[in-house]
């Protein structure tokens, strides 16, 4: 009987192992992930099929677009787009592709100010947040219960005392350590925190593969913020396993500021089939430096494959140079083919990763891909002064780019992104001192794989086959 019973078991994970497989094939957004999966389901059902329950699915289906559901939003994006038409053309190539990827136009009107590292990202931030009138919007992939977390919980409920609405969106699997104290705190306080995948996440499996990691806050409308900082100590440089911790924020104020809020109402509707307020604020004024811009908002819910086609964007039109900082190199095919012919043709092209081990899979995983971009004529910077984690572009000398978005098959496949695209000669000029700064706290990479050490030579090429989901 044992036996038998035993037998059916078996058979049914076959079977189940074989369904999967024939889904990874049908629905895999990459070749590669394809055959990834169906080596891993056929040679191992055991632990595949639960993986697969886990990281098999790589589309978020349903996904509410608040700005299609609200006929005010969509009279109000096209009525700022006619009044802040950009001033520049974007070159040979135009903007068209950028804008056909976010959905909405070049803006122009803005400013954009570089702020690098904890101490001033988060004094920016909560000079805005202490100067708020009427609403803050927040989100954040991590918020964790130290001290900056606990400053930023006390900014806002300081905030919702005097009577400012504040609406805060958190993801689940970032914030799983952080105690529900917190949020009942800021509950208690009068502030609205919601999981990003409230009411639309997982439901019948553990489908958490789908992240929120847009890092996001906007103040009255007017007033916004983007990069890869979370809220936590390690962002201000205060863990002694990372050092300091280099990352980049931008504050924007102008026209774009209102896709920033677009972006995070439609997650808030996602979240909770409503939009954060009642009445936002879409009239931002126009700032001196007159920059166009555009907030690029990627993510699973796209009907094409929208992370990938803004990186490839990005290096297929520069001629000059394109230098991208990221703390993870998994780039997918696309991205990896556009990086040699970039190089190949003559262009400077440089990717700044870190030194310092964060996420060991990643980290692994990039040795795979160095010696072939390297052939190509591509430069690989080790950062080296503590932990990098910015996410930046900066292509020839007139477009510069921060945000969430990391050069990985999560970034580009997986995790809802957002990134601002600025065109213009000053913010690119901002961007290439910093970055110049970065470089010259690193290290070229001469070394190939053979000639790393023993656990990158055999780790790396494992580390590769989880590309699909790094």
């Amino acid at each position: 009987m044992w036996i038998t019973l035993g037998a059916i078991v078996v058979l049914l994970l076959e079977a189940t192992a074989v369904y999967f497989a024939y889904a990874a094939i049908s629905r895999a957004r990459t070749p590669q992930g394809s055959i990834a999966w169906v080596i891993f389901l056929v040679s191992n059902a055991w632990l595949a099929v639960p993986a697969f329950l886990v990281f098999g699915h790589n589309r978020v289906r349903g996904y509410l677009i608040a700005r299609r559901d609200s006929q005010e939003v969509i009279a109000d994006i096209k009525h700022y787009a006619e009044q802040n038409r950009a001033h520049g053309s974007g070159g040979n190539f135009g903007f068209s592709a950028f804008e056909k990827v976010a959905e909405l136009p070049v803006v122009s009107g803005n400013s954009m100010e570089l702020l690098i590292d904890g101490q001033q990202t988060f004094d920016a931030i909560f000079e805005a947040i202490n100067a708020a009138q009427d609403y803050i919007l927040v989100q954040f992939y991590i918020f964790k219960d130290d001290d900056l977390g606990r400053e930023f919980a006390r900014r806002l409920k300081a905030a919702r005392a005097r009577g400012v609405e504040v609406r805060l969106l958190y993801d689940a699997v970032g914030c799983v350590k952080l105690p529900k104290s917190y949020l009942e705190d800021l509950h208690n306080a009068g502030v609205e925190a919601v999981n990003a995948h409230a009411l639309n996440g997982p439901r019948h499996r553990f489908e958490m593969n789908f992240r929120n990691h847009r890092k996001t806050v906007v103040v009255d409308g007017k007033t916004g913020f983007i990069g890869g900082l979370n809220v936590g100590d390690e962002y201000m440089g205060r863990d002694p396993y990372f050092g300091r911790w280099r990352d980049t924020h931008c504050r924007l104020r102008g026209p774009v500021v209102s896709q920033l809020q677009i972006v995070f109402a439609e997650d808030w509707h996602w979240a909770t089939n409503a939009l954060p307020l009642p009445e936002l604020c879409w009239d931002t004024g126009r700032e001196e430096e007159e920059m166009d811009a555009l907030l690029v908002a990627t993510g699973p819910g796209d009907e094409l494959e929208t992370g990938s086609i803004y990186f490839c964007a990005c290096i297929t039109r520069a001629q000059k140079r394109v230098w991208i900082a990221s703390p993870y190199f998994v780039p997918d095919i696309d991205i990896l083919t556009a990086l040699k012919l970039a190089a190949l043709r003559g262009v400077d092209v440089r990717i700044l990763v870190p030194e310092v081990i964060d996420h060991t899979m990643p980290w692994l995983a990039a040795f795979a891909y160095f010696d072939e971009v390297r052939t190509a004529g591509v430069k690989i910077y080790r950062y080296t002064d503590g932990f990098m984690h910015q996410k930046v572009v900066l292509v020839d000398d007139n477009i510069a780019s921060v945000g969430t978005t990391n050069m990985d098959n999560r970034s580009c496949r997986l995790n809802f992104e957002a990134t601002v695209v600025v065109f213009d000669r000053r913010a690119a000029e901002d961007v290439e001192r910093m970055l110049e700064d970065d470089f010259a706290h690193s290290y070229v990479l001469e070394k190939t794989l053979e000639e790393q050490p023993r656990r990158i030579r055999f780790g790396a090429p494992f580390a590769r086959l989880m590309a699909p989901v790094l």
